[in-house]
């Protein structure tokens, strides 16, 4: 499903026109990203968590060259589905 699909299934299930799904959708990715780039985390109680993880340092190969590569510490998304989400991938 692409972000095209999610507006028009957002569309559906909440009887909002696909401009106002647009808008809603576009809030939403807005605020959570704007909470993980303060560091915050944010609960969906049911549905996940989403939280910043920091990545330590470390060395990799780099597969066309074979030769050993320094790679940087960075800060990266993570996801954790709650339990009803859990319970409907089953």
């Amino acid at each position: 499903m692409n972000k095209a699909d999610l507006i028009n299934a957002i569309s559906e299930k909440a009887g909002l026109s696909k401009v106002d799904s647009k808008k809603a959708l576009d809030g939403f990715i807005g605020a959570v990203s704007g909470a993980l780039a303060s560091g915050d985390k944010v609960s969906l109680v049911g549905f996940g968590s989403f939280s910043v993880s920091e990545r330590a340092a470390r060395t990799g190969i780099n597969p066309a060259t074979k030769k050993s590569i320094n790679i940087p510490a960075k800060k990266v998304a993570k996801f954790k589905a709650g339990a009803e989400l859990a319970d409907v991938i089953k």
